[in-house]
């Protein structure tokens, strides 16, 4: 601690991102990360881009990008409806002070869910409840309706959701987001592609929802760091206005270059996920075949406890064999593990390394 610290500081708690160890013959599977490349069109591309032009700012409105994630996203979304960001962290951020900041109504979310949240809270002087999820991990959409003459300030969640994987139906999404025109609901869908269903469909209908996507997990492009939100101008004119009080540029010109080319490749898309469902299926019947239980995934991970070992025991006795998953030391899911789905060699490394602890 310092004594030049500006008071906020000191009472942060702040997020701690997925461990990047540094082991010979790691299977890596505690940061979801896709077990793919990119595709090929977008490391061409970005190849393509490290020229002379790297001098120049790259355009502050990413124009061509915008453009081709509206064209992905179809459902009459144009450029308009799209603001961009260095992933979907700083998006998030940037949401989380223009559209979920209000005093005297609090910002609701899951219990369980993405730990940033809590973060930003602390780190924006956000006030906020948590709502508890279902015995069976669901996220039950009664919960967030206005109660009581108490409405919320905002509310957020990822569908899936993480770190459990489920998904909710869309319609129950639409049931928040059409039960609180209050205030703006924010659907995080980083995990959207591996098995539930887009809310970008209701974007029309519902001025008050805003998705939050990135291109780190489906898109293998976590390292080049681009994230998007899509929703009414009104909502993405706000987020324009957070962006350039902060920084004007978070896109560069190679970001820029292998995402466009990396959202244009949809064969590439498609086929990696596919390929990233089949293991997640497999992997789900081998940790079931060992007792598990698995909860119903719709994301590239599973999450998972076994009634007769101690998740912290078993995620370090994993390591001891160079396999790398993630254990959340928090009330009512401290059993679980949460398995990023690898190539069908790691998640086979991972079923003999657990049936090698338990003969042991």
């Amino acid at each position: 601690m310092s004594r030049y610290w500006s008071p906020v500081v000191g009472a942060l708690s702040p997020y701690v991102p997925g461990e990047q160890p540094k082991l010979l013959d790691l299977v890596k599977l505690n940061t979801n990360e896709n077990p793919y490349g990119p595709s090929p069109k977008a490391i061409e591309a970005i190849r393509a881009a490290t020229d002379d032009t790297l001098r120049l700012y790259p355009d502050p409105g990413s124009d061509r990008l915008r453009e081709a994630i509206a064209a992905q996203a179809g459902h009459g979304i144009t450029a308009a409806h799209v603001f961009v960001g260095n992933g979907s962290d700083e998006v998030l951020a940037h949401v989380f002070v223009a559209l979920l900041k209000h005093e005297g109504r609090k910002l609701l979310f899951p219990d369980i869910s993405y730990s940033f949240y809590p973060v930003y809270c602390g780190l924006f002087g956000i006030e906020h409840d948590t709502v508890p999820l279902t015995d069976d991990f669901r996220v039950e959409p009664q919960d967030y309706l206005p109660a009581g003459g108490q409405a919320a300030g905002g509310i957020i969640f990822p569908n899936p959701n993480a770190p459990t994987g489920r998904a909710m139906p869309l319609a129950d999404v639409e049931r928040i987001v059409a039960g609180n025109p209050q205030c703006v609901v924010v659907i995080d869908e980083a995990y959207v592609d591996f098995g539930a269903e887009s809310a970008v469909s209701l974007v029309a209908r519902h001025d008050n929802l805003l998705v939050v996507q990135t291109l780190s997990k489906s898109r293998s492009l976590a390292g080049l760091r681009v994230g998007h939100a899509i929703g009414h101008p009104a909502l993405i004119e706000g987020l324009e206005r957070v962006k350039d009080s902060f920084n004007s540029y978070p896109i560069d010109r190679l970001a820029s270059a292998g995402a466009i080319a990396a959202l244009e490749d949809q064969a590439y898309f498609e086929q990696t996920c596919r390929a990233i469902v089949a293991t997640r299926d497999r992997l789900t019947a081998d940790l079931q075949a060992l007792g598990f239980e698995v909860l119903p995934s719709a994301a590239n991970f599973v999450f998972a406890r076994h009634p007769a070992h101690d998740g912290a025991a078993l995620a370090a006795a994993l390591r001891e064999r160079a396999i790398i998953v993630r254990h959340f030391r928090r009330a009512r899911i401290d059993q679980f593990l949460r398995i990023t789905v690898g190539t069908d060699d790691e998640c086979a490394r991972l079923i003999t390394g657990l049936k090698a602890i338990f003969s042991s």
